[in-house]
């Protein structure tokens, strides 16, 4: 489905945000937005493959330490304050949000996405960008679900408007800034303000931090995670960060796609809160993401990569503007996507982690408990060379894998998962992408041939009967025989040379385990807390 322009419409007005442009341009068509972009946009160019590659300039990915949500009594007690979602007061806001709105006045032509977040017409919300920069429009275009010209003519006003003047800067003298940027959220307002910023991802993780919040009001989780469904109707969701494979490992052949990022759990089943897909690039090529890579043509944007400016040949191993390079996509690219991006009750759960000590099993059947409980946690380890000052593997815990888009607190998100689990019987597991016969440096990644094969054993529901060993460390349930791995790899501690080398590194994790816990233990109930490592 593809927007119309309406850019002769003078039935359409921006007036009612103060807003009066020379010109405004409405859900016009990628080849349009194309047009603007080559005419308005100094550096845009188009890739051999019919992509428009564009640059965010100096910020190439999100700023969470300059995110701000306006403090109302209505959701005081309802919003995780603190260093996610950081308070400020409504006047403040309105000081940037005027500061926004004088810049959009400022420029001859504005351009404006109307859509949908969330692919279940009984959930979904009516979302409005409006920014300055034509690949900003496109990219939303790509990422929100797109209205049919019926639905377009009879959208009315959205129930939430994203202010982009990303160009401008905020003064980072008022009160509440700690620099030149500034994204701010306001739900009594139902706005969304960006200054300072012009990366895209912005405009994405603000619409997902807005269902973060209004789904579990109406008791539905919305989970940051890929999500894909099989021939008989099977669906599975794979919870993941960055690193563990949550992308590659969800795209199956085998099976239809609804959606790589974001999505919400109702009485009735999964779907997908976006349009599209935003995937990473850097060192894409089409034998390891050949979904991904197909997927990079005429209507894609590619944003901040490397390429050459005579053959416009993208070198995806280039990372001379950033090793965040992406690409942007609607959802119908991938050739095995489910459209409407809907499925039933997952029958499976599958939290990825890349263990870098080596420790944890390649596979684990989790109880209610311990997922709630290891969802909360949202493990994965940094390994040596990945950021400066990384010398030896680095446990990283983000809340529900997404705690940068969490808007309660992380109990309750785990609540509605558990309470999704024992209402629908889905079995949930933990996967290790990690390493297997010693931590980083001394052992080996897991072959990713194997963690396939555990991966389809988990589906085809070989491993829910399989014979199991009690973890008595981690409390984990761990199978021991998987179809085309080794028996030997299933239990970590039989790969090292050195057991006693083992249970002091499983030592030492599960003690990391406790001590991130511990910010999340009130608020928490005892089921919860208890169901974590016993390291002592």
């Amino acid at each position: 489905m593809l927007f119309r322009s309406v850019m002769s419409d003078a039935s359409f007005t921006l007036e009612q945000y103060e807003i009066h442009p020379r010109t405004i341009i409405r859900n016009a068509t990628p080849p349009e937005l194309y047009e603007e972009a080559l005419t308005y946009e100094p550096d845009a160019s188009i890739s051999s493959v019919g992509a428009l590659i564009v640059s965010s300039y100096e910020k190439t990915g999100r700023s969470p330490k300059d995110k701000r949500i306006v403090e109302y009594a209505s959701i005081d007690e309802d919003v995780w304050w603190g260093n996610i979602n950081i308070g400020m007061d409504e006047d403040t806001f309105m000081i940037s949000r005027g500061r926004a709105i004088d810049y959009l006045n400022t420029q001859q032509r504005i351009y404006v996405v109307d859509g949908y977040a969330g692919w279940d017409p009984k959930y979904r919300i009516k979302v409005r960008i409006v920014a300055t920069r034509p690949y900003h429009a496109l990219f939303m275009h790509n990422m929100l679900i797109r209205p049919t010209a019926e639905e377009l003519a009879d959208f009315g006003e959205p129930d939430y408007v994203i202010f982009n003047a990303g160009q401008f800067p905020a003064n980072p003298l008022t009160k509440h800034m700690t620099s030149r940027t500034s994204v701010e959220l306001s739900f009594e307002r139902k706005e969304f303000v960006i200054l300072g910023t012009e990366y895209a991802g912005e405009m994405k993780k603000g619409v997902f931090t807005i269902m973060n919040y209004i789904m579990p009001k109406q008791g539905i989780l919305s989970m940051h995670s890929s999500a894909n469904e099989g021939k008989d109707g099977d669906v599975a969701v794979f919870f993941g960060l960055s690193g563990t494979g949550k992308t590659t490992l969800s795209a199956d052949p085998k099976r239809e796609l609804i959606g790589d990022d974001e999505h919400c759990w109702t009485d009735d089943g999964v779907f997908n809160i976006e349009g599209g897909c935003y995937a990473k690039c850097v060192n894409l090529s089409e034998d390891k993401e050949p979904d991904i890579y197909r997927a990079i043509r005429f209507g894609t944007v590619l944003e901040n990569v490397d390429y050459d400016k005579n053959t416009r040949v993208v070198d995806y191993d280039g990372t001379s503007l950033t090793e965040n390079t992406r690409a942007s996509y609607p959802i119908e690219y991938i050739l095995n996507a489910k459209i409407p991006c809907m499925g039933g009750h997952p029958q499976n759960i599958i939290f990825l982690t890349c263990d870098a000590f080596g420790v944890l099993p390649p596979v684990s059947k989790l109880t209610p408990s311990q997922a709630m409980y290891h969802f909360i946690s949202g493990y994965t380890a940094k390994v040596a060379g990945t950021e400066m000052g990384v010398t030896e593997p680095e446990a990283t815990f983000s809340a529900c894998f997404g705690a940068a888009f969490m808007v309660w607190h992380p109990s309750k998100y785990a609540e509605l998962l558990a309470k999704r689990i024992e209402q629908n019987g889905t079995s949930v597991w933990l996967v290790n992408t990690g390493w297997s016969g010693g931590g980083y440096g001394e052992g080996q990644r897991m072959s990713l041939k194997y963690t396939r094969s555990i991966i389809d054993s988990i589906l085809d529901g070989t491993l829910k009967n399989a014979p199991t060993d009690h973890n008595d460390l981690f409390g984990f349930e761990v199978p021991t025989e998987c179809p085309k791995v080794p028996n030997k790899i299933m239990k970590p501690r039989n790969t090292w040379s050195d057991g006693n080398a083992y249970d002091k590194a499983a030592l030492k994790l599960a003690n990391m385990f406790q001590e991130n816990f511990k910010q999340f233990e009130e608020g928490s109930s005892d089921e919860i807390i208890q169901a974590g490592p016993k390291a002592s």
